[in-house]
Protein backbone atom coordinates (compact mmCIF):
# COMPACT_ATOMS: atom_id res chain seq x y z
CA UNK A 1 0.00 0.00 0.00
CA UNK A 2 1.13 3.59 -0.58
CA UNK A 3 2.66 5.59 2.27
CA UNK A 4 1.36 9.04 3.19
CA UNK A 5 2.17 11.83 5.62
CA UNK A 6 -0.57 14.18 6.85
CA UNK A 7 -0.37 17.45 8.76
CA UNK A 8 -3.58 18.75 10.30
CA UNK A 9 -4.29 22.11 11.95
CA UNK A 10 -7.20 22.26 14.38
CA UNK A 11 -8.79 25.32 16.01
CA UNK A 12 -6.91 26.96 18.86
CA UNK A 13 -9.84 26.98 21.31
CA UNK A 14 -9.85 23.18 21.59
CA UNK A 15 -8.20 21.52 24.58
CA UNK A 16 -5.15 19.32 24.09
CA UNK A 17 -7.22 16.22 24.80
CA UNK A 18 -9.82 17.21 22.19
CA UNK A 19 -7.12 17.83 19.57
CA UNK A 20 -5.52 14.44 20.28
CA UNK A 21 -8.93 12.74 20.11
CA UNK A 22 -9.37 14.22 16.62
CA UNK A 23 -6.18 12.43 15.56
CA UNK A 24 -7.49 9.17 17.03
CA UNK A 25 -10.86 9.67 15.33
CA UNK A 26 -9.31 10.11 11.90
CA UNK A 27 -7.04 7.14 12.57
CA UNK A 28 -10.10 4.96 13.12
CA UNK A 29 -11.64 6.30 9.90
CA UNK A 30 -8.53 5.14 8.07
CA UNK A 31 -8.61 1.75 9.82
CA UNK A 32 -12.26 1.26 8.87
CA UNK A 33 -11.36 1.77 5.22
CA UNK A 34 -8.44 -0.67 5.13
CA UNK A 35 -5.50 1.51 6.15
CA UNK A 36 -3.52 1.97 9.33
CA UNK A 37 -1.68 4.75 11.15
CA UNK A 38 2.01 3.90 11.40
CA UNK A 39 2.85 6.79 13.73
CA UNK A 40 1.17 9.94 14.99
CA UNK A 41 2.61 13.00 16.71
CA UNK A 42 0.83 15.85 18.45
CA UNK A 43 2.98 18.96 17.95
CA UNK A 44 0.95 21.24 20.23
CA UNK A 45 -0.32 24.77 19.78
CA UNK A 46 1.80 26.81 17.37
CA UNK A 47 1.53 30.32 15.97
CA UNK A 48 0.69 30.43 12.28
CA UNK A 49 2.26 32.77 9.72
CA UNK A 50 -1.14 34.24 8.85
CA UNK A 51 -4.68 34.15 10.18
CA UNK A 52 -6.97 31.30 9.15
CA UNK A 53 -10.64 31.79 9.98
CA UNK A 54 -9.69 34.60 12.41
CA UNK A 55 -7.32 32.29 14.32
CA UNK A 56 -3.66 33.17 14.95
CA UNK A 57 -2.76 29.80 16.52
CA UNK A 58 -3.70 26.19 15.96
CA UNK A 59 -3.19 22.66 17.25
CA UNK A 60 -0.82 20.84 14.90
CA UNK A 61 -0.84 17.06 14.43
CA UNK A 62 1.24 14.81 12.18
CA UNK A 63 0.27 11.35 10.93
CA UNK A 64 2.28 8.72 9.07
CA UNK A 65 -0.08 6.31 7.35
CA UNK A 66 -0.05 3.19 5.21
CA UNK A 67 -3.38 3.14 3.40
CA UNK A 68 -5.03 2.71 0.01
CA UNK A 69 -5.92 5.87 -1.91
CA UNK A 70 -9.65 5.47 -1.26
CA UNK A 71 -9.15 5.44 2.50
CA UNK A 72 -7.00 8.57 2.35
CA UNK A 73 -9.57 10.37 0.20
CA UNK A 74 -12.34 9.48 2.66
CA UNK A 75 -10.28 10.67 5.62
CA UNK A 76 -9.44 13.96 3.86
CA UNK A 77 -13.10 14.46 2.95
CA UNK A 78 -14.16 14.01 6.57
CA UNK A 79 -11.35 16.30 7.78
CA UNK A 80 -12.47 19.06 5.44
CA UNK A 81 -16.08 18.69 6.62
CA UNK A 82 -15.16 18.70 10.33
CA UNK A 83 -15.73 22.11 11.89
CA UNK A 84 -12.69 21.93 14.19
CA UNK A 85 -10.16 21.22 11.41
CA UNK A 86 -8.86 24.33 9.64
CA UNK A 87 -6.24 22.92 7.22
CA UNK A 88 -5.03 19.53 5.99
CA UNK A 89 -1.93 18.68 3.98
CA UNK A 90 -1.34 15.18 2.59
CA UNK A 91 1.87 14.09 0.89
CA UNK A 92 2.63 10.72 -0.69
CA UNK A 93 6.12 9.51 0.27
CA UNK A 94 8.32 6.62 -0.84
CA UNK A 95 9.25 5.69 2.73
CA UNK A 96 8.70 7.03 6.23
CA UNK A 97 11.64 8.63 7.99
CA UNK A 98 12.83 6.81 11.09
CA UNK A 99 12.52 8.47 14.48
CA UNK A 100 10.66 11.65 15.43
CA UNK A 101 9.92 14.41 12.95
CA UNK A 102 11.94 17.63 12.83
CA UNK A 103 9.28 19.39 14.92
CA UNK A 104 9.70 16.92 17.79
CA UNK A 105 13.50 16.88 17.85
CA UNK A 106 15.38 19.20 20.16
CA UNK A 107 17.10 22.07 18.43
CA UNK A 108 20.63 20.83 19.22
CA UNK A 109 19.83 17.31 17.96
CA UNK A 110 18.91 18.44 14.46
CA UNK A 111 21.50 17.55 11.86
CA UNK A 112 22.52 19.52 8.82
CA UNK A 113 22.06 23.00 10.25
CA UNK A 114 24.74 25.56 9.85
CA UNK A 115 25.75 28.03 12.57
CA UNK A 116 24.30 31.51 12.55
CA UNK A 117 26.63 34.45 12.48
Amino acid sequence: MPLYEHVMIARQDLSNAQAESLVEHFGTVLADNGGNVVDSEYWGVKTMAYKINKNRKGHYAFLKTDAPAGAVQEMERLMRLHEDVMRVLTIKVDEHAEGPSAQMQKRDEREGRRERR
